[in-house]
């Protein structure tokens, strides 16, 4: 079960980048499968969502900034607790279907790193299941 990480350079405090170009490297020379991405932090997230409109992400992280206030009286005194939560909705892990060398991805989705207490260097475990 080949596995392995990848690091993330974020720049902003809020941001998603796009890794599916990235992971498709690690899976185009298995024929079925799949990828399972798991990022061990816990202030940032993976989601599986649109990747060709970049109002989508946009959105996203506003809407995230809206449903999640930052003047809440958070007892976490790091000052950090918006990103903990975000964290919290969008999830830690995704897990995509390997057939052929290609990723199964709908026509319009990619695989985002959300980043939610950047700027920051992060690191991504992913492991792939063959067979």
């Amino acid at each position: 079960m080949p596995r392995g990480e990848l690091t993330v350079v974020t720049n902003k405090q809020l941001e998603m980048i796009d890794l599916t170009d990235h992971l498709q490297q690690v899976v185009s020379s298995i024929d079925d499968g799949i990828l399972h991405v798991y990022n061990p932090h816990t202030t940032a997230g993976l989601i599986i969502n649109e990747g060709a409109d970049p109002d989508v992400q946009h959105d996203i992280l506003g809407a995230l900034g809206r449903i999640i206030p930052g003047n809440y009286p958070y007892r976490h005194s790091e000052g950090n607790s918006p990103a903990h939560l975000m964290t919290a909705v969008t999830g830690s892990s995704v897990t995509v279907f390997i057939f052929r060398g290609r990723l199964r991805l709908g026509a319009w989705q990619r695989i985002f790193f959300c980043e939610f207490d950047g700027p920051r260097s992060r690191h991504i475990w992913w492991k792939t299941i063959v067979g």
